[in-house]
């Protein structure tokens, strides 16, 4: 009798030792790891979208006929600042939506840095140059983060579709896999030719 007793309970021990390694911790940790990697690509973005401002500003006072390009750039800011996704958002779709919005700020802000060129004083504003030198140290900090993202997705997309941890997700979390950032700029898979 106590060895019929003893043998669940033995089954049962073995079992939950066993359960670890099969993604029942590490599903959720990894999820975990996207949504914390996700919220620093979030960071970044906003970090660059709380300069656009002061950016607009001080260009304002310098190029004031270019109204057309600040425009540009404050709706091209209100509209990537419309495109929000959550951790359980980050679908290929939602990514590619929300990758526009910001493609288009990034365009709009070349164009700005452009029209900057063609006013030396601007150049020389010390404001101007601090503005300048944080928004390229901004873009540097959003491809870092995209690129610790994209490894989090990874190592959670692995987690979900790769057994034997995938057979967890199936029996008892059933995750999708998450999406992944693309090149939105048409012929970016190609290096660009330089011509002098």
């Amino acid at each position: 009798m106590t060895t019929a007793r003893a043998l669940p309970a033995a089954i049962l021990a073995a079992s939950l030792a066993f359960l670890p390694g099969c993604g029942v911790q590490s599903i959720p940790r990894g999820e975990n790891a996207v949504a914390a990697a996700w919220a620093e690509v979030q960071n970044q973005y906003q970090r660059r979208s709380d300069l656009v401002p002061n950016l607009v500003e001080t260009v304002k006072g310098y190029a004031a006929h270019e109204r057309e390009t600040l425009e540009g750039v404050v709706n091209a800011r209100a509209r990537a600042t419309q495109v929000q996704l959550t951790v359980n958002d980050l679908t290929p779709e939602n990514l590619k939506k929300f990758e526009e919005a910001q493609g288009a700020l990034r365009s709009a802000l070349g164009r700005l840095l452009a029209v900057a060129e063609n006013y030396p004083q601007l150049k020389a504003n010390e404001n101007f140059r601090d503005l300048q030198v944080q928004l390229e140290g901004t873009e540097n900090r959003i491809a870092v983060a995209r690129k610790r993202y994209i490894e989090a997705v990874q190592g959670f997309n692995d987690l979900v579709t790769v057994p034997p941890t995938s057979w967890t997700n199936a029996v008892f979390y059933h995750k999708q896999a998450k999406g992944q950032f693309t090149a939105t700029t048409p012929g970016a898979e190609q290096a660009p030719k330089v011509k002098f």
